[in-house]
C-alpha cells in the first residue's frame, strides 16, 4: 500500500522512475490480457460477537479455484469428490443456495476454493436468518418469563435456516451483472464442461476471489488488537456495527438540555431502518423494514398540518432506529441515553409506544396489534395498551381493513418496544401484518425486494412516470399510514374533531417505494437533498440521510432564508439551531427551465448515535448489549483466467531452472577462461622501414 511517487528535487532518479512507469504499464497490459476482472460483485463478509465469528473470508492471497456450474444437488459429486481438479470454484444460480448445499461444501472445504451466487428467480421461500430473531436480547428472559423466553410459544421465522449465522473458511461472493454471469459460464464450457465423466483438456478455466478478513475469533480479541498501538497511527481489526438513528418531535425540545421534562408525556412512534443478507449491503429489507418505516414517514407527513393547527396535550416523538437486526443497537442505544440522561426526555417522560413492523404482505383484510402480556399484568398498564388499541381500532373507519388484537397469551414479535420493556414497563402496541409466524418469506434476504411486493409498473412508462405512478402497494400503505397517523393524534390527546382531516399522501407514499425499491437515484430524491449529497444513494450510509431528509421535508418548515443564513441561523433573530436544524436542499427544476429552485428547510429532526452502549462501557462480552463488529478488509477483487496443467508447469518450472543453471555455468566458463577469450592480440615490436 502506497501513494505514487514522485521524483522533484530529485533528477538522478528520474530514469529510475521511467523505468519504474514503463514497467509498471507492460506489467498492467500483461495481467489485462492474462485476467477478467470481474467488477459487479457482493462479497460475505466476517461479522464478529461477544461468543464467536460467522461469515466468509478468502487467504491473505486469494482463493483460486477451477471453475464448475453446478446445475443440480446431484452435481456436488464432481467437486467434492469426483472431479480431478481441485480446490473448485463453485458456481451455483441462488435456487441451489441453499443451507443444504452450503454445509456440503463447508464440510468439504479443502477441495471447495470458494462460492459465486447468480441470483436469478426467487424461490418460494427462503430466509437466511435464525428460527427466533434476537432470542437473547429482547424482553423474554428466563426471569422475565420463562414460558415465552426463545420463542417457546411461537416461532417467528419458521423458514429461518440460520446460514447468514454460519461460518466458512472460503469466500462467498454474489454476482450482479448478468454479462459478467454468461462470461463465466462461457469460460466453463469452453474449458472445464464435463464429458462422460472427464474433464476436458487444459487450459481449464479459474477464478480467483480476493476477501481476506483481518479480524479473528470474536469482538473481544479483535478490539483488543485494534487498541494496541503499533505505531503512531494504530490500525483497526474491526469496527463497531451501527449508525444514527433518525428522531423528530413534532414540539422540538432544546437539543443541549438532557434528561427529564417536567409536565411532558410523550407518544413513541417507532420503525426499524436497517435490514440485512446473506452478503454485504444485499438486502432492500422491503417488507422487512421498508414498509413499516415508509408507513411511519407518510403517518408524520399527514399528522403535520393537524399537529400545528390544533396540538395535541402530548408530544410525539417519531424514532427510526438503526441495527435493530444485530441485537436492537439503535433502540437500546436510546433506552441507555434516556436512563443516563444523555438525551432530550427520559423514561419517564414516555407515555406510550407504537410501532408498526412489517405491514405490506396481507393475508387477508386485517392488521394486527400485539402486545406484552406480562406487562398488561399490571391493571394500569392493562387500561392505557386498552384505550391505545381502541384508538387504533376505531382510526380505520371508512378504510378497506381493519386492526385484530392478537392473544393475551402471546409475546410480542421482534421489535425494537421490547429494549424499552427491559427498562421499564410502558404500554405499547406493535403492529404487523402477522398473527402468529412471520407473513415475509423471505426475512433477512435479498429476495425481500421490489418484487416481493408486487410493485410492478406498465413497461410503456419512463423512469420519471414509473416514479408518479401509484401502486396497489402503495395504496394499501397510504391506508395503514392514515390510520397510525389517526391514532396517533387522538392517543396524544388531539381535538377528535380534526381526525377525520388526516389523511397520508399516496404520491408521497409511491414515490418514495420506488426510491428506496427500484431507483434511488430519482428527481424527486435528489429535490429533497442537500447539493453536496446529490451521491448519496451510493454511499454506505445512504438510508440514515435519505430518510433524516424525508422526514425534514415531509414535517418541516420551507423558509425564505438564503443559502448562508440556512448554514448560520443563529446570527438571525427567531432562528434557533439549538431547537431546530437548518437543511439546504436542491429543490425541483421548474418546467423549461435548467435551475433548480433550492431553500432552506427548518425541522426538528435530529441524528442521535446508534452504537451499542457496550463500546462505551468498553464491555465487549456484554450480555446486556449488542456486541457486534465488523472485520475490516484490504480489497475486495473477484477475477477468471486459464489455469495451465500442473504437468505444465512443472515443465515450464523445470525447462526455467536448466536455463538458469546453464546460463551461470556458462557465466562461470566465461569469466575462467576471459584471459583467453578476450586478450587483445599484440603487433610486433619490429617493423619494416
Amino acid at each position: 500500500m502506497g501513494g505514487p511517487r514522485t521524483s522533484i528535487g530529485f533528477p538522478h532518479k528520474r530514469v529510475l522512475l521511467q523505468t519504474e512507469i514503463l514497467l509498471n504499464v507492460s506489467s498492467n497490459s500483461v495481467a489485462q490480457k492474462i485476467y477478467v476482472e470481474l467488477n459487479n460483485t457482493v462479497p460475505c463478509v466476517r461479522l464478529l460477537n461477544a461468543t464467536h465469528q460467522i461469515g466468509c473470508q478468502s487467504s491473505i492471497s486469494g482463493d483460486t479455484g477451477v471453475i464448475h456450474v453446478l446445475e443440480s444437488e446431484a452435481d456436488l459429486e464432481w467437486p467434492l469428490s469426483k472431479g480431478p481438479n481441485p480446490p473448485y470454484m463453485v458456481l451455483l444460480e441462488s435456487s441451489l443456495f441453499t443451507k443444504s448445499i452450503m454445509m456440503k461444501m463447508k464440510n468439504a472445504s479443502s477441495r471447495v476454493a470458494g462460492v459465486v451466487v447468480v441470483p436469478k428467480t426467487s424461490p418460494p421461500e427462503f430466509s437466511p436468518h435464525t428460527t427466533c430473531p434476537n432470542e437473547n436480547t429482547g424482553v423474554y428472559t428466563e426471569t422475565y418469563d420463562h414460558n415465552l423466553a426463545h420463542c417457546n410459544t411461537t416461532v417467528w421465522n419458521p423458514r429461518g435456516n440460520g446460514l447468514s449465522y454460519e461460518e466458512f473458511d472460503f469466500p462467498v461472493f454474489s454476482l450482479k451483472e448478468d454479462n459478467e454471469t454468461e462470461v463465466i459460464k462461457q469460460c466453463y464450457f469452453d474449458h472445464n464442461r464435463v464429458v462422460n465423466g472427464s474433464g476436458l483438456q487444459y487450459p481449464l478455466c479459474a477464478m480467483q476471489l480476493f476477501s481476506h478478513m483481518y479480524a479473528v475469533t470474536d469482538t473481544a480479541t479483535c478490539m483488543r488488537r485494534g487498541s494496541i498501538d503499533f505505531s503512531t497511527s494504530p490500525v483497526m481489526v474491526c469496527n463497531p456495527l451501527g449508525d444514527y438513528n433518525v428522531c423528530a418531535f413534532i414540539r422540538p425540545y432544546n437539543s443541549t438540555a438532557f434528561g427529564h421534562k417536567e409536565n411532558e408525556s410523550v407518544v413513541v412512534a417507532a420503525a426499524r431502518l436497517d435490514s440485512r443478507a446473506f452478503f454485504l449491503q444485499d438486502s432492500t429489507g422491503a417488507e422487512g423494514s421498508v414498509s413499516g418505516f415508509v408507513t411511519l414517514l407518510a403517518a408524520a407527513q399527514a399528522l403535520r398540518e393537524a399537529t400545528q393547527e390544533a396540538p395535541p396535550t402530548r408530544n410525539i416523538l417519531f424514532a427510526f432506529f438503526h441495527g435493530e437486526v444485530f441485537d436492537y443497537i439503535g433502540s437500546s442505544r436510546m433506552v441507555y441515553d434516556m436512563k443516563n440522561n444523555k438525551f432530550v426526555i427520559d423514561l419517564d417522560n414516555v407515555h406510550s409506544i407504537l410501532e408498526i413492523g412489517q405491514v405490506a404482505v396481507r393475508s387477508g383484510t386485517n392488521l394486527f396489534l400485539h402486545s406484552d402480556p406480562v406487562s398488561r399484568r399490571n391493571n394500569t398498564i392493562h387500561d392505557e395498551v386498552t384505550n391505545l388499541v381502541k384508538n387504533l381500532q376505531s382510526s380505520t373507519a371508512g378504510l378497506n381493513f381493519s386492526f385484530v388484537e392478537t392473544g393475551f397469551s402471546q409475546p410480542l414479535p421482534p421489535s425494537s418496544f421490547q429494549r424499552f420493556l427491559r427498562a421499564r414497563a410502558i404500554p405499547g402496541i406493535f403492529l404487523a401484518d402477522h398473527q402468529t409466524a412471520f407473513n415475509n418469506r423471505y426475512y433477512e434476504s435479498f429476495y425481500d425486494d421490489a418484487a416481493h411486493l408486487n410493485l410492478t409498473y406498465p413497461s410503456n412508462l419512463s423512469p420519471e412516470e414509473q416514479l408518479e405512478f401509484v401502486t396497489d402497494t402503495a395504496k394499501s400503505l397510504t391506508e395503514v399510514a392514515t390510520a397510525v397517523a389517526r391514532a396517533l393524534f387522538k392517543q396524544a390527546g388531539g381535538n377528535n374533531s380534526q381526525v377525520n382531516n388526516i389523511n397520508a399522501d399516496p404520491k408521497t407514499v409511491t414515490q418514495m417505494l420506488y426510491g428506496f425499491l427500484v431507483r434511488s437515484n430519482n428527481s424527486w430524491f435528489q429535490a429533497l437533498m442537500a447539493p453536496e449529497l446529490k451521491d448519496l444513494p451510493h454511499q454506505a450510509n445512504a438510508l440514515t440521510y435519505l430518510v433524516q431528509y424525508l422526514l425534514a421535508n415531509l414535517t418541516g418548515t420551507a423558509t425564505n432564508l438564503t443559502q448562508s443564513q440556512c448554514k448560520k441561523p443563529d446570527e438571525l433573530p427567531n432562528e434557533s439551531t439549538y431547537m431546530y436544524s437548518y437543511f439546504w436542499v436542491q429543490g425541483m427544476v421548474p418546467p423549461n427551465s435548467t435551475q433548480r429552485e433550492s431553500f432552506c428547510v427548518r425541522t426538528a429532526v435530529r441524528l442521535a448515535k446508534a452504537v451499542s452502549p457496550a463500546f462505551d462501557l468498553g464491555d465487549y462480552v456484554s450480555k446486556e448489549y449488542s456486541t457486534w463488529t465488523e472485520s475490516q478488509w484490504t480489497f475486495i477483487k473477484a477475477r477468471i483466467f486459464l489455469v495451465a496443467s500442473r504437468d505444465l508447469e512443472m515443465l515450464t518450472l523445470g525447462v526455467g531452472v536448466a536455463v538458469l543453471f546453464t546460463s551461470l555455468l556458462v557465466t562461470y566458463f566465461v569469466s575462467t577462461k576471459a584471459d583467453v577469450l578476450f586478450s587483445a592480440v599484440r603487433e610486433p615490436n619490429n617493423g619494416a622501414y
